[in-house]
């Protein structure tokens, strides 16, 4: 005879009052306002999300050898002739200075045509003469710049911080300390450049100034020398030797292996 099927024993009883009656909200009661609608993919579809692919493009050359150039200039280890260029004026105090400086702009070709201009039309008539005297304006041009220091006429001397090749200007800031000349050195060539109507400066001399920017002058002379002239630090630090990520974790579990292997002699002893 075939086996009895084994008869399902039945559930136990519920508890009175143990099923909690649910709280009504409006989403369950306007289901069908709230539908759901993934997205989908495929052809004439939804747009896929966005993906950071900056890791996979295959930049232009000029990208590829700025970000190595960077890379190179952390890996090798920097004379401090050469890195004191990176410690540059913070952005409050270079602000100042480029007020300052903006007030002495040169003139441009049509403002001197004018100025002539008047100057020989006043001649013409016989009239008293015109004050056509040259206004006291900013002095660029690095060889123009470095006479005016050697001459000790430089009240102060604006450096850029990014000039190339850096051999134009390295050796600039230990003329001015040899002369006594307050200098500082700025970021952005362009933004010099701005000043004196070009696309780039590599450096910028100021060596007459107006009697309402004196005490602004003064100011600006006194932080200088105390942060470049007469600081000793930018010419003793060395800059760069920064390694990568992953040699840097090599690096750190050689010394973790060590140590532990240390440890381990001083325990034995």
């Amino acid at each position: 005879m075939a086996p009895k099927k084994a008869s399902k024993v039945a559930p136990p009883p519920k508890a009175a009052g143990s099923k909690k009656p649910q709280k009504k909200t409006f989403q369950s009661e306007h289901k069908h306002l709230f539908l759901s609608t993934p997205k989908k993919f495929g052809v004439g579809r939804s747009l896929p999300v966005k993906k950071d692919l900056s890791r996979v493009v295959r930049w232009p050359l000029y990208v590829r050898l700025q970000r190595q150039t960077k890379i190179i200039k952390q890996r090798l280890k920097v004379p401090p002739a050469v890195n004191q260029f990176t410690m540059t004026l913070d952005k409050n105090m270079a602000t100042n200075v480029l007020k300052l400086a903006a007030g002495y702009s040169p003139e441009s070709a049509a403002e001197k045509k004018q100025r002539r201009l008047k100057q020989a039309e006043a001649e013409a008539k016989g009239e008293a003469k015109v004050d056509s005297q040259k206004p006291k304006t900013l002095k660029y041009g690095i060889n123009h710049v470095t006479s005016l220091i050697e001459e000790k006429k430089a009240k102060l001397v604006i450096i850029a911080h990014d000039v190339d090749p850096v051999e134009i200007v390295v050796w600039l800031p230990a003329l001015c300390r040899r002369m006594d000349v307050p200098y500082v050195i700025i970021k952005g060539k362009a933004r010099l450049g701005k000043l004196v109507h070009k696309k780039t400066c590599t450096a910028v001399a100021l060596t007459d100034i107006r009697k309402e920017d004196q005490a602004k002058l003064d100011q600006i002379v006194s932080n200088a020398r105390a942060q470049f002239n007469d600081n000793v630090a930018p010419r003793r630090n060395w800059g760069g030797n920064v390694m990568g990520i992953k040699a840097r974790h090599v690096i750190r579990n050689r010394e973790r292996v060590r140590a532990r292997e240390l440890a381990a002699k001083a325990k034995a002893a």
